[in-house]
């Protein structure tokens, strides 16, 4: 007997069962044109359960879905023309299920006949786009809580500029209140002592007010390093030739009580510095360890070649290279870390009320960056602290200049001519009278387009002396590069408040200028206009 079931049998069991839908479509000519149409010849149980149609064997496509027919004539009659198996995915909109299909051609293309088989898969479609939602939503919950996030910093960092500027403006008010108040009372004094005839008096209140301003100026100075706005002079510079002297002045200015040692690194590189800037600088900070040692201690000054890979100079705000630092450290109470990241920030200070401007850490930081360096400081309680200076490596041989020699006054040669450019009257008087002393011809102009028109002129003009910041639409800088075109020998002056200093370079002018900072002396004043008119 024979009990093996027939291949007809084998297949009408696995049609029956089977879980995916299949189906037999046989494709006729209609009235959308050839081949344009097809029918269910043959369908297993399956087919509902997973197209959600019933009943289909027999049913036209276009009587079916004629919304959607043209799609699956093109998918099918592909397969059909070709005899390539497909497989694709795509909803039965319909039914609203979405379908995986793999389609095959049924013998030869006479046939018409093309085999589908299909299983449901909306399930999985519907947690991919629950997923999808859900992360959409997760990243705009994410984007909302960035959003908020800054919002709130950008309010703290509001609420700590405005913190900052009423410190700021405040330590101003008082410093400033203070020194107009020595200077005005000096004026007022010394009205009083001329009309009583009492002449006598007048120097001392005139020492007074010279007092008063100078120490206004060094305030301004501070100010003006800490946002880098100082005119520098940088020059290559072996840091460890600055030590011999420098620590000597810094014996003198702390005290007998603190010990000064210095440590210079052997083979130390040139930076490009300003040398007056930098002993200034590191000036303050021994003050600051001097003040902090109060029953005496140790400072060290010390010099140091340093790398900085791309970690460590990200770790200092700095650029990756060969730097050279310049460290102080001492043996003093140290600082909480509590505010040591607030150390810089001008007018804050830990020093009781008159003892401290709370602007020396504030201009060593404004110098350093001003410098292209930058400046770090570690501090313990109770361990004392050190600040470090980091001064870009300058690849080149260090300058050596010849000492300085102080120059008299000297008085105008016949018909020596200079043009002062000034939009402060008080600046331009005081400019003219004290060349006039000397017996210089002296023009004035108030403001560049005036002054150009001078110096468009025929006449006899050996120095230009002019203010950076002038009104009428050209600067001082804009003026002099004019100048230099109609007179390329002309020496000029500038004259700068220090907050103009970019418009100098900072500092980096060309051969026969130089620069004067206000407040200035006369006798200054006297000096630099020698040097520029005696230089060949």
């Amino acid at each position: 007997m024979d009990s093996l079931i027939g291949d007809a049998e084998r297949y009408r069991i696995l049609f029956e069962t089977m879980e995916d839908g299949f189906c037999i479509i046989e494709f006729f000519d209609g009235p959308h044109g050839p081949l344009s149409d097809y029918i269910h010849v043959e369908a297993n149980p399956a087919y509902e359960r997973n197209a959600g149609i019933p009943n289909v064997v027999g049913q036209k496509l276009r009587e079916m879905v004629p919304d959607e027919a043209d799609g699956w004539v093109e998918l099918y009659g592909g397969v059909l023309r070709t005899g390539k198996p497909i497989r694709f995915q795509r909803e039965l909109e319909k039914t609203g299920h979405y379908l995986d299909v793999s389609s095959f051609r049924v013998g030869p293309f006479e046939n018409r006949q093309v085999a589908v088989l299909f299983k449901d898969i909306s399930a999985q479609v519907k947690a991919q786009k629950a997923l999808h939602d859900l992360n959409e939503t997760l990243e705009l919950r994410i984007e909302q809580a960035l959003a908020e996030r800054e919002e709130a910093e950008s309010a703290l960092r509001q609420a700590q500029k405005m913190e900052a500027v009423g410190q700021l403006t405040g330590g101003l008010a008082h410093d400033f209140n203070n020194l107009l108040a020595g200077i005005s009372g000096a004026f007022e004094m010394i009205g009083v002592r001329l009309a009583q005839g009492r002449t006598g008096d007048i120097d001392k209140y005139l020492t007074a007010g010279q007092g008063a301003t100078r120490r206004a100026a060094a305030l301004t100075h501070r100010l003006l390093a800490f946002s880098r706005r100082q005119t520098l002079t940088p020059k290559p510079t072996v840091i460890n030739r600055l030590l011999g002297d420098f620590s000597e002045l810094v014996r003198r200015t702390v005290g007998p009580q603190i010990e000064v040692q210095t440590i210079a690194a052997s083979g130390l590189w040139p930076a490009l510095v300003d040398a007056n800037q930098l002993e200034n600088a590191l000036l303050n900070l021994c003050i600051n360890a001097r003040d902090a040692m109060p029953v005496g201690g140790k400072i060290t000054i010390e010099t140091g070649n340093r790398w900085l890979d791309d970690r460590t100079a990200r770790e200092h705000g700095l650029t990756p290279g060969q730097y050279v630092t310049v460290c102080t450290s001492d043996t003093g109470t140290g600082i909480d870390k509590a505010i040591l990241d607030r150390v810089f920030d001008p007018f804050f200070t830990t020093k009781p009320i008159g003892q401290g401007t709370g602007l020396g850490l504030s201009m060593v930081y404004g110098f350093a960056r001003q410098s292209n360096g930058h400046v770090r400081i570690y501090s313990e309680p109770g361990d004392g602290t050190m600040v470090c200076i980091y001064l870009p490596r300058h690849r080149g041989e260090e300058d050596v200049d010849a000492p300085d020699i102080a120059e008299p006054a000297v008085e105008a040669e016949a018909g020596e001519t200079v043009l002062v450019i000034d939009d402060e009257p008080s600046v331009r008087m005081l400019i003219v009278d004290a060349l006039g002393d000397l017996g210089y011809h002296c023009l004035e102009a108030a403001d560049g387009p005036s002054g150009l028109r001078i110096l468009e002129s025929r006449g006899r003009i050996d120095l230009l002396i002019t203010d950076v910041g002038l009104p009428g639409g050209l600067n001082g800088r804009q003026v002099a590069d004019a100048a230099r075109m109609l007179r390329p020998d002309l020496r000029i002056l500038f004259v700068t408040g220090y907050a103009e200093n970019a418009v100098l370079n900072h500092g980096h002018i060309e051969h026969g200028m130089e620069v004067l900072t206000k407040p200035f002396a006369v006798d200054e004043l006297h000096r630099r206009v020698a040097t520029l008119l005696q230089a060949e």
